[in-house]
């Protein structure tokens, strides 16, 4: 299991000791997309859903789960998050809602999977919340754009994959 982190050399699951860690300023910005139908995007787009504020309610359902991701994910640790954003953007060309995420943090580990849990729950509640007008959605490209602070330093996202 050379490489591998969350396992102890009997190949056993564990949690990675962050404990000599040294304490930094750590960001990390995640990003994903629902393709919606036409009936969707305008209903959403112009806060006419029948379910209420759907951006209102998947922007709040999004900081609930970056919060709760070690909750979540069994190897995270529980992380004191100092910020969490959920930003939504309307793409017209492709009918879709692109959501970005931003957790923050100073501590010994990142916020990567409290960005990237953010954006799918944020996009989940999407779903959930029009799925009546559209049983077809589909939420695709959900990443890692950035992130900042660590030993690792700063990773940007190279889209030529």
């Amino acid at each position: 299991m050379a490489g591998f982190t969350h396992f102890d050399e009997y190949g056993n699951a564990i949690m990675v000791d962050v404990t000599d860690k040294e304490v930094t300023e750590r960001i990390a910005v995640a990003s994903g997309k629902i393709k919606v139908n036409a009936e969707v995007f305008e209903a959403v787009k112009n806060g006419t859903a029948k379910k209420g504020d759907v951006l209102g309610t998947a922007r709040i359902a999004g900081i609930m789960a970056a919060k709760k991701t070690s909750d979540l994910i069994p190897m995270c640790h529980p992380l004191m998050l100092t910020k969490v954003t959920i930003d939504f953007e309307f793409e017209e060309n492709t009918k879709s809602i692109r959501c970005i995420c931003t957790a923050k943090l100073s501590g010994k580990t990142g916020v990567e999977m409290e960005a990237l849990t953010g954006v799918n729950i944020a996009l989940l509640t999407i779903y959930d919340m029009c799925k009546a007008m559209d049983r077809g959605m589909e939420m695709s490209e959900i990443h890692l754009e950035e992130k900042m602070g660590g030993k690792s330093g700063h990773f940007i996202r190279d889209d030529e994959r």
